[in-house]
C-alpha cells in the first residue's frame, strides 16, 4: 500500500483557512468584546473563568485544542513549548479565586500563541514536528488542570465549612 501524499503546507499564515479559524477562536476567547468608552478588550475566557472549576477547565480545553491545531499545521517544538507555557500560566494563575479572574482579563494566552505562530510563519520555519513533545505537554496540562480542579473544589469546601 502506497503512503498517502501529504498536502503541501501553505506558504503563509493567512493562506491556511484552519489557521485563520484558530485566530478567530483566539480572538473570541481573548478580545472579542470592548468595554464601552474605553480601549479595554476582553473575551469569553475571563467570563467563563467566573464559573468555578467548570469555566477554567473549559477555557483550558479550548486553548489546548487551538495549540494542537497550530502544532499540526507547522509549529515547531520550541514554539509549541512556548505556547504551552502561555496556556500553563493562564491555567494556573487563572485558577486562583478572585486574583485569577482579574488575571484572565489581562493575560491573553490564545492571542499570544497566535502571535508566536504568525512570527514563526513569517520566518519561514513552519514545518516542525515533535509529536512526543506534544504528548508530554498534554500529559502535563491534563495533570495541571486536574490539580486546579481539585484545588478549587478543596478551597470551596474549606470556605463552605468556615462560613457554616
Amino acid at each position: 500500500m502506497l503512503p498517502r501524499p501529504q498536502p503541501p503546507l501553505p506558504s503563509s499564515f493567512d493562506a491556511d483557512e484552519r489557521l485563520r479559524w484558530v485566530e478567530r477562536v483566539a480572538r473570541l476567547m481573548d478580545s472579542q468584546f470592548q468595554l464601552p468608552g474605553t480601549r479595554f478588550r476582553f473575551g469569553l475566557d475571563p467570563l467563563l473563568g467566573l464559573l468555578p472549576v467548570v469555566g477554567d477547565l473549559s477555557t483550558t480545553v479550548v486553548s489546548v485544542a487551538l495549540l494542537m491545531t497550530m502544532f499540526r499545521h507547522g509549529a515547531s517544538g520550541a514554539v509549541v513549548v512556548r505556547m504551552a507555557l502561555n496556556i500553563f500560566i493562564d491555567t494556573v494563575v487563572g485558577g486562583i479565586p478572585i486574583l485569577g479572574n482579574v488575571f484572565d482579563f489581562a493575560y491573553k494566552s490564545n492571542e499570544r500563541n497566535v502571535a508566536l505562530l504568525r512570527r514563526h510563519y513569517a520566518e519561514g520555519r513552519h514545518s516542525g514536528s515533535g509529536k512526543g513533545l506534544i504528548v508530554l505537554l498534554l500529559m502535563v496540562l491534563v495533570a495541571v488542570v486536574g490539580l486546579v480542579g481539585w484545588g478549587s473544589v478543596a478551597l470551596l469546601r474549606w470556605g463552605w465549612h468556615q462560613f457554616n
